[in-house]
Formats: structure tokens, sequence, C-alpha cells
């Protein structure tokens, strides 16, 4: 199976470019996408149907042209749910969970500090709420999770991180969450496989810090401990453009 996580930030601007030939490259079985950043009223009218798939996607209702999530699945899957526990976080259009046979599916858009740190507090809240949810699935069958999580967890995940220390996605407060997830019986699938390597999903638009691979690694693939050893590669795409991001794929025998 081939899943492929992508934040395209913005999913009208991406589709100007060459995101449907990309689509096609990249040939996933489950394919998200973050950032979408359509409104309520866009949504409705959702630009992309990929012949052969099933499409589920989400809006922020609380601000237009904010957030949002889509997946899209060859395979139909049991049942979709919108937000966390309890539909919390819908409002932001954040969370997407898809559920089959032998595995949960969550396409996620982790919310960003905020210049400042001004969204800190919320951001460690839905830390908390997120890492009790992907507990309760895994509970009952495997979970893929995967999306922009919006962390540089170690120092060899972003470029300059003495530079970053306090700075929104490497700051201890976001790092720690992170780490509290995967202490809770899951694993960054890239890392599993290639624990030293160095390779970026997000690039800054300015000083053509992309040119200069001045990247983050914020984008993952995180699995149950219980399926690792079914994860057959995790391959970063920083050959394809259109966004400030790359996609990356994870390929799994589930």
């Amino acid at each position: 199976m081939k899943i492929v996580s992508f934040n395209v930030n913005g999913l009208r601007a991406i589709l100007q470019k060459e995101f449907i030939k990309d689509f096609k490259y990249l040939d996933a079985d489950i394919f998200s996408l973050n950032e979408t950043k359509l409104s309520e009223e866009a949504a409705l009218l959702f630009p992309f149907h990929p012949e052969g798939y099933y499409v589920y996607h989400t809006e922020s209702v609380v601000k237009k042209g904010y957030s949002g999530v889509a997946v899209f699945t060859r395979k139909k899957p049991l049942s979709v749910y919108y937000g966390l526990k309890e539909h919390k976080y819908d409002e932001e259009g954040r969370v997407i969970t898809l559920e089959f046979n032998n595995f949960y599916y969550v396409a996620c858009y982790v919310p960003n500090a905020g210049d400042g740190l001004k969204r800190l507090d919320f951001r460690m809240e839905f830390e908390d709420n997120l890492k009790e949810y992907l507990s309760e699935l895994d509970s009952k069958k495997p979970v893929v999770y995967a999306g922009d999580l919006n962390v540089a967890h170690k120092p060899i995940d972003l470029k300059n991180p003495k530079s970053n220390e306090h700075n929104p996605g490497y700051t201890i407060e976001e790092r720690t969450k992170f780490q509290e997830l995967l202490d809770k019986g899951f694993i960054d699938c890239y890392r599993y496989l290639y624990p030293e390597n160095i390779k970026y999903t997000w690039w800054s638009y300015r000083f053509k810090a992309r040119d200069k691979d001045i990247g983050w690694r914020i984008d993952y693939f995180i699995c149950s401990n219980s399926i690792k050893d079914k994860i057959e590669d995790v391959i970063i795409h920083n050959e394809v453009y259109g966004s400030d991001h790359c996609p990356i794929e994870l390929k799994i025998n589930l």
C-alpha cells in the first residue's frame, strides 16, 4: 500500500500549477492534503475529484481560507470521522479519520504555535487531546497518523536548530509533546528507517531557502509500534514543487 501526505498551502492555488500531474505521478492508494484553505462555500463545490477515488474533506468555519484537510482513497472506508474525540476542533477542519478493515488512517494538520507563540497554549491542549484520541484508536486497531505536524522533533530535523530554539515548531514544549506521543506506543516512520538521514519537507519562501536547502522536517508518518515491521519505505519527495512543503510517501504492507 502506498500513502502520500502533502501540505499544498492552498488547493485552488496548487491546482493552477503541476498538482494534477504530480498526483498521478505519485499514484497513491491514499492521498491526503493539508492546508487546503477552502472556505465553507468553496468546499461545497470541492475543486478536485480524481477518477477512481473517494473524496473526504474538511474546511474551517471559524476563518475563511484557513486550515482544511482532504483525503482521497481508492478503497472505500468502513467509516469516516471528523475532528478528535466528540468532534473537538472540527470547526478548524484539522482532522479526518478513515477506518479500514485492519487500521485507522488519521490525516491531520496540527495548529501552528503562531507568531510570538500566541497559540502555544492552544497547541498544547490540542496535542493532549490528540494523544488521547490516537491512543484510544490504537487500543482497537493499528493507526497510521500523517500530516503537517508543525514540529521539528530533533536537531537533525532542521537546518539551524540553535537559532530556532524558541521559534514556533521548535520550542521545547512542542518537541516534548511530540515525544510524549511516541512514548505512548507510536513511531516516527522515517526516523525509524533512516535514523541519520537529513532531509527536509518544508522551506520558507524567503531568502531562496529551498534552493539552499535551508529547511525543516515537519511532515510525518507516525504509526503504531505494532505495525512498524510492516513499513517498507518512507520517501520525502523534494523533487515535487508547487508548495512550500513537499509530499511524503509511506509504503507499508497493510
